[in-house]
């Protein structure tokens, strides 16, 4: 693999995260005043517009999935919209860096995931590395104690939720364009939102946090596409440790843009977390180098 394609693909990886934490500080900003559901919908019109648009010129509907595509399309996007409410919901009522700390336990999860359910080996190195992730994430919301509270677990909810669209993701075949399958998510996001605002209200919104959501939308198409370009270039599993870049991006936003800081728990629980995160890739790359080199 030429270093140029990796370093284009770890650039590509470090622009997606950062993009999808400052869509996501937005929408922290944006909901100190206007209702979650409500600007969950309100993003999910500009976001579906220009990702109808890239889809119809990428010709993503020339070909309509099959039946197993679209179960899975269909589990994806239930993943998506849970994950989203969910962490949307948290995030509102969280540190941005603790939210975004819990949920850099979702590579570990998934590796879990996806031996339990999809029958993929996992060692006891790597199995190892998932318990101590945990207990990373437990230093993180700290069960038991007053940092505890009902958001916290509801930020675990929305990993277990992302968990579920990545291993969908997954089963998808090659022939689903990834333009369809972004634009299912955003459609079906903000439709679940505008069905449930009546539960929520709407108000009346002004100039500034109509910017906050176009922001928010703006920065969130540009994490969509650079994460799908980043799937193809480069060797994922050097290019994947630089998912870690969002994290470091939510405790500079949060500091910036709420005043506020991590504790030396979270900071700790944060460090276990993508150590462990980062061991898991290394030993996977490495398997697979000793699978390819296998007679």
């Amino acid at each position: 693999m030429a270093v140029s394609d990796n370093l284009r693909g770890a650039a590509l990886m470090c622009a997606a995260m950062v993009a999808f934490t400052v869509n996501d500080t937005f929408m922290k900003a944006v909901t100190v005043d206007l209702p979650v559901l409500q600007a969950i919908a309100m993003r999910g019109v500009v976001t579906s517009v220009f990702l109808l648009a890239i889809a119809w010129r990428a010709g993503a509907f020339a070909a309509w999935p099959g039946r197993a595509d679209r179960f899975w399309l269909a589990m994806r996007t239930l993943g998506e919209v849970l994950g989203t409410l969910t962490f949307l919901f948290a995030l509102k009522h969280m540190p941005i860096a603790n939210l975004s700390a819990i949920l850099q336990f979702l590579p570990l999860a998934v590796t879990l995931a996806a031996a339990v359910f999809l029958g993929t080996p996992v060692g006891w190195r790597r199995l190892t590395a998932i318990l101590i992730g945990f207990a990373g994430v437990m230093m993180i919301i700290r069960p038991g104690t007053e940092a505890f509270d009902r958001w916290s677990l509801l930020g675990v909810v929305s990993v277990a939720c992302v968990v579920l669209r990545d291993i969908a993701t997954r089963k998808l075949s090659a022939e689903v364009p990834s333009p369809l399958v972004a634009l299912a998510a955003a459609l079906s996001v903000g439709l679940s939102a505008g069905l449930l605002l009546p539960f929520t209200g709407v108000v009346a919104v002004s100039a500034v946090q109509l910017a906050q959501v176009a922001g928010a939308a703006a920065f969130l198409i540009v994490g969509y596409l650079t994460v799908v370009m980043t799937m193809r270039v480069g060797d994922i599993s050097v290019i994947a440790p630089f998912r870690y870049v969002s994290l470091v991006a939510a405790i500079l936003l949060g500091w910036a843009a709420f005043g506020e800081f991590p504790d030396r728990w979270t900071l700790s629980g944060s460090a276990i977390v993508v150590a462990t995160g980062i061991y898991t890739f290394l030993r996977e790359r490495r398997l697979a180098q000793q699978a390819e080199t296998r007679p």
